[in-house]
């Protein structure tokens, strides 16, 4: 599956007053696995992923607020908005309840969704994601970047940080569609959703999470490290923690088979008690 398809098979649909782009792969009556991107991506970030969950369930893609298909409103936006954002598009697509996937911003997402929403949720697969994201003059910093020379001024250090050295030598095609794809990305939606993680503080919050969960993080994750990973572990009350070798941010695109086979086994083995 490539990137225009992604983007050829994107419906749009109005959710808390704004446009948001959704795509549907899967069986109709499968039951439905909600997946949510990182900052500075679009749904096509899961294409590596996809087809190894839609033989048995009904995947459900889209497009946070401010980046890709949807639509931009001004900055600054929260996780609590952007989570509020995802029940609102199952409420409109009829959706009562979801395992739910999420990737760095996705993940934080999906926070949300397990301690304030409980019952919208089968399963949480929180990935190279955290609770908090630390130092503020960090985001500062990139904002002035983006302000003075837009994302061009960011795709460089971004793809360092998503991807370990080797992998970007070895797959130079990935690394394309990935830079495609960040250079997608308008500065207003890029400042709005990295203002809801820079203003972030969620960890005392795990603490109301009961689903069952997975954590999954790569062992060469920078922005989000297998420390924070283990908070994430130790504040959600019988979540289980994998680590992805020779795996930095993307997990998802650097390792998709050990990535498909974790998350997919994992969901099978929630499903199969429903």
């Amino acid at each position: 599956m490539n990137q225009t398809s992604s983007k050829q098979a994107q419906n749009t649909i109005k959710v808390n007053g704004l446009d948001v782009a959704y795509r549907f792969d899967g069986p109709e009556n499968g039951h439905v696995i909600l997946i949510a991107n990182s900052l500075m991506s679009d749904l096509s970030m899961w294409d590596w992923n996809v087809p190894a969950l839609a033989d048995r369930y009904r995947v459900l893609r889209y497009d946070k607020r401010g980046h890709g298909g949807s639509q931009t409103t001004p900055a600054p936006y929260s996780i609590p908005q952007l989570a509020d954002d995802a029940v609102a598009l199952l409420d409109a697509l009829k959706i009562d309840k979801v395992h739910f996937i999420g990737l760095s911003m996705g993940g934080m997402i999906g926070q949300q969704l397990g301690a304030r929403y409980p019952e919208r949720v089968y399963s949480l697969s929180l990935c190279d994601t955290a609770s908090e994201m630390p130092p503020r003059n960090l985001w500062e910093e990139r904002f002035e970047i983006a302000r003075k020379d837009g994302i061009p001024g960011l795709v460089d250090g971004t793809i360092k940080r998503w991807f370990t050295a080797p992998f970007i030598e070895r797959a130079p095609q990935d690394i394309a569609k990935v830079r495609q794809m960040i250079l997608g990305t308008g500065v207003e939606g890029y400042i709005g959703c990295a203002s809801a993680v820079r203003d972030m503080a969620q960890t005392t919050m795990l603490l109301k999470i009961k689903a069952p969960t997975l954590i999954l993080t790569g062992r060469q994750d920078p922005a989000c490290t297998v420390d924070q990973a283990i908070v994430l572990n130790r504040m959600i009350d019988g979540s289980k923690m994998v680590i992805l070798e020779e795996a930095a941010h993307l997990s998802n695109i650097e390792q998709p088979e050990a990535f498909n086979r974790t998350v997919r086994a994992f969901i099978d083995t929630v499903d199969n008690t429903l």
